[in-house]
């Protein structure tokens, strides 16, 4: 296996990472055929309990064991890393089993929680159902997570981004097969079909899993006899380190799926407890909320994901060395990386909600109108991220943890207030919930970037000063939409009709994004071009 540089790994993970993305969305279109809104409401609900308790089980440890393992690397203690790995299986074998148990055991609590009275859908035995068949992949993804972690630290991106499309592909293959044989087939109640599909992440984890072992294995980094480092750490000493990185991820990452999980519940328990809507309506507005929405949303946090998964170890190893010269100019390039990527993205999704919802998942009235207002929490949550793990990569811990409890409880503080207030003003309700959580975010980002350039030097100069020239093609980017808008129409009802339209107006507008993009050097800013010399970049 080869190491990879910050921009090659970039790149490298950014791409594996859109793949897995790619056929996350592609998959949907059948699936949603399948088991329709009621299913997609009910896949919501067990799938994002289950990232919630899998951030406790094992979403820390991969950018821990990467940390950890980027700084022995830095400093040659080789039997260290070797000590880390085989340590940090351990603990997350007990903590898995502790949460496997609580999910297995406590499933129906949890169904009544998340529903409370409504009645006319998904009941909370269903529910219940469907959190105890994913509780299984508790079992095995904490361990491909950890291995992700170790090969990260290593800055062995393309075995990684290789590993998430394999475990990728074998979850749609599940997902599809069996949630078909179960409602086409052998005509099962849609609670069958939605328990397979969330079982898929087992195996998909298994399969993954085996083949990171069998590389790492083939490459000799976990040989069985290993030289003493010339400084030797103790067995004590290392599990204190994981779980001094480790809790503070957990944290922060328990805390980010909060996010989803509160709006979940508190935008389900508004709707049916105190605004008495119909149950096909909540559970319609949940499903674009908690699935339907988040897969396309995935398409954006895709490119932050990439970008996380090459910044941390290249932040952790400049930080070790103490070149926060460098730590800042790789903060930089993420920012303006999602400023050139992620926002065009954005907006595209946005303005063309209609036809994109209509492909994806044919003619909805619900879909439409929350997902071109959710698309933002995507964009929103993609700064978040960077900036939230570069502060992790410097051990600014308990910064991380204030920001994104602040963010957290403001959302969850102005959720409730502010759907009433739209359900009064006649707009959708769930627009409250997803104001929320953008105050949420932005009320993070602002105090964190503040503390950074205020406490730790941090420099945001070359991203201001090409801030007016990204701000110059978001607007073009826009005109061109919407001059398309004028004469292509976007609200046809057929499903295929939908590819040429967007193929159009995206080949169109990112044509003109690109170009302009290129002219005035943001391209090669962020990406790098030999043939524009420095000079011109700094104009």
């Amino acid at each position: 296996m080869k190491k990879n540089s910050f921009i090659e790994g970039t790149i490298i993970a950014t791409l594996g990472i859109l793949l897995v993305k790619v056929i996350g969305i592609i998959y949907v279109i059948p699936f949603n055929a399948i088991i329709g809104e009621q299913g997609g409401a009910l896949y919501g609900y067990g799938y994002t309990i289950y990232q919630l308790f899998l951030s406790i089980s094992s979403a820390g440890f991969p950018f821990a064991i990467s940390k950890i393992t980027s700084e022995y690397n830095a400093l040659g203690y080789q039997k260290a890393i070797s000590d880390t790995y085989k340590i940090s299986l351990k603990i997350i074998s007990v903590i898995s089993i502790i949460i496997f148990l609580i999910l297995f055991l406590f499933a129906p609590q949890i169904g009544k929680l998340i529903i409370g009275s409504s009645t006319g859908g998904n009941t909370y035995q269903d529910i219940a159902f469907v959190i105890r068949m994913v509780s299984f992949a508790i079992l095995v993804v904490p361990f491909l997570s950890v291995t992700k972690g170790f090969l990260q630290g290593y800055k062995y991106i393309t075995p990684y981004s290789i590993s998430q499309v394999i475990e990728q592909v074998v979850r749609v293959i599940i997902i599809l097969v069996g949630s078909y044989l179960c409602v086409k087939v052998f005509h099962l109640p849609l609670k069958y079909a939605v328990g397979i599909a969330v079982s898929a992440a087992f195996f998909g984890g298994l399969v993954a899993y085996l083949y990171l072992r069998r590389k790492m294995k083939k490459a000799n980094l976990l040989p069985k006899e290993v030289k003493e480092d010339k400084v030797k750490i103790s067995t004590k000493e290392i599990t204190k380190k994981i779980m001094m990185y480790s809790i503070p991820f957990i944290l922060i990452s328990l805390v980010n799926n909060l996010y989803t999980t509160v709006d979940m519940i508190l935008l389900s328990r508004t709707m049916s407890d105190i605004l008495h809507l119909k149950a096909n309506i909540v559970e319609s507005i949940v499903g674009v909320y908690t699935t339907w929405g988040i897969k396309l949303n995935n398409i954006i946090l895709a490119v932050s994901t990439g970008l996380v998964t090459s910044l941390i170890p290249n932040i952790v190893t400049s930080f070790t060395k103490k070149d926060m010269d460098d730590v800042n100019d790789k903060f930089n390039k993420a920012i303006q990386c999602v400023l050139l990527v992620i926002v065009p993205m954005t907006i595209f999704l946005s303005l063309l909600v209609k036809p994109v919802w209509t492909l994806f998942y044919g003619n909805s009235y619900y879909g439409p109108v929350v997902y071109k207002y959710f698309v933002y929490t995507a964009l929103f949550g993609g700064v978040y991220t960077i900036i939230i793990n570069t502060l992790q990569g410097i051990n600014k811990y308990k910064l991380v943890i204030t920001t994104v409890l602040i963010g957290l409880i403001t959302n969850a503080i102005l959720d409730v207030p502010l759907m009433i207030v739209c359900d009064k003003l006649g707009m959708n309700v769930s627009y409250g919930a997803i104001t929320a959580a953008l105050i949420g975010y932005s009320l993070s980002i602002g105090i964190a970037l503040s503390i950074l350039y205020k406490k730790y030097q941090f420099r945001f100069q070359v991203t201001i000063k090409r801030l007016p020239k990204y701000i110059t093609s978001w607007i073009a980017f826009i005109a061109v939409i919407i001059l398309l808008k004028q004469w292509i129409p976007i609200d046809l009802k057929t499903r295929l009709i939908q590819i040429p339209i967007l193929i159009l107006f995206g080949i169109t507008s990112f044509s003109v994004y690109i170009f302009l993009n290129y002219k005035n050097g943001n391209l090669q800013l962020v990406f790098g071009n030999k043939l524009k010399s420095k000079k011109i970049l700094n104009k």
